[in-house]
């Protein structure tokens, strides 16, 4: 399919227009929500709120006998923040470490979730049609009433952010010097825990519980890799999110029986690994090439200060100078030959008649590295 009818479909077809505009505003409000668990290092409690808003759903579903989306979010909203408040209760009141009590509440309300669906699975007119789509995610089947309920929840939590923008920012960075200037930071880890908790019950439709702690996690930490800034760092995360929000929608769109949620899973998964490798200051590919150039600054500077003793004496020829860094410092001969021409590209060194000799700069580095 061509670029105009793709952009035809995506417009004018209902199907698509709706799946694409929901994995969209996913994307975003997970990837600007998931900046700050990631920076205050709760990335496990997304997995939790996500496990523990199951049964919430259930329940909804038992009490009211509705499928309508908000009622079933609410009851997700619900569970979700009453796993969140298991954790702290059971962290602050017992020896049990955060992660052991994540894994408790994860484990426990997921089980009770499962439970819960099988007994709606066996009720004669439960009609349970529908309620397993929040444990693996089914896109395809968001409706417009769907989009509307989520941009309303997602709208309320960006607005939120942005209100609280710099309390946001202090609890995130040092929640101690917050409280020092008089925020109550108590209220604020409430208030920021709740916005979480909201972003993944938006996304249960779409990706499920089992998937959404990736929605979370994923765009925040590539994100992580290109900046060292919030803001910079927000919009990043919030772009990627809805970018592959947008790819897995329409990918999914075009190969029949591809379930949206993993595409866009393995889409947020495939920026993650070029941001861990190729980011500019923080990537794989960047850390290796400044090491590999803190190693030849090294080597040329142990050179230039042997061609600093030696210039009393008459020029050594290029392969006598090398000889001796080979013999002393265990260089090996292609080394020691691209120390050399990295000495001679940044005009430490020079070459003249297959000698060796320092130029002003170099001598005046060589002197720099023994005073040091």
């Amino acid at each position: 399919m061509d670029i105009g009818s793709l952009l035809y479909d995506l417009f004018f077809d209902y199907t698509l227009r709706t799946v694409a505009l929901g994995s969209v505003m996913l994307g975003l409000l997970s990837g600007v929500l998931g900046t700050f668990a990631v920076l205050r290092k709760q990335s496990l409690l997304g997995d939790a709120i996500s496990h523990a808003a199951l049964p919430g759903v259930a329940l909804a579903f038992l009490l009211t006998g509705s499928k309508e989306p908000i009622v079933l979010l609410l009851g997700a909203m619900a569970t979700g923040w009453l796993g969140t408040l298991f954790v702290t209760l059971v962290t602050r009141n017992t020896r049990i470490k955060s992660d052991a009590a994540l894994g408790i509440v994860l484990s426990v309300f997921f089980g009770f979730g499962l439970l819960l669906l099988t007994f709606i699975q066996k009720l004669p007119t439960a009609s349970k049609a529908g309620l397993d789509k929040f444990l693996f995610g089914q896109a395809a089947t968001l409706m417009q009433r769907d989009v509307v309920t989520m941009a309303i929840l997602g709208g309320i939590a960006l607005l939120c952010v942005a209100l609280f923008w710099k309390e946001f920012k202090l609890l995130s960075f040092d929640a101690a010097f917050a409280g020092s200037m008089g925020y109550n930071i108590r209220l604020l880890d409430i208030l920021l825990t709740t916005l979480t908790v909201i972003a993944i019950v938006v996304g249960l439709q779409t990706v499920g519980v089992v998937l959404m702690s990736a929605m979370l996690v994923a765009p925040a930490a590539a994100a992580r890799q290109w900046t060292q800034r919030l803001d910079r760092m927000v919009l990043l995360a919030g772009f990627f999110g809805a970018l592959v929000g947008l790819l897995g929608a329409i990918t999914s769109s075009q190969v029949a029986k591809l379930p949206t949620g993993p595409t866009i899973v393995l889409y947020m998964s495939a920026i993650v690994l070029v941001s861990l490798l190729f980011a500019p200051e923080r990537g794989i590919a960047a850390k290796a090439r400044r090491r590999r150039r803190q190693r030849m600054q090294f080597a040329a500077e142990a050179l230039v200060v042997h061609l600093l003793h030696h210039e009393g004496h008459p020029n050594e020829p290029t392969e006598s100078a090398l000889a001796h860094m080979r013999e002393h410092l265990r260089w090996k001969e292609e080394f020691a030959k691209s120390v050399a021409r990295w000495a001679i590209t940044h005009e430490w060194v020079a070459r003249t008649n297959g000698h060796l000799r320092l130029t002003p700069y170099g001598r005046e580095v060589a002197r720099r590295v023994m005073v040091r």
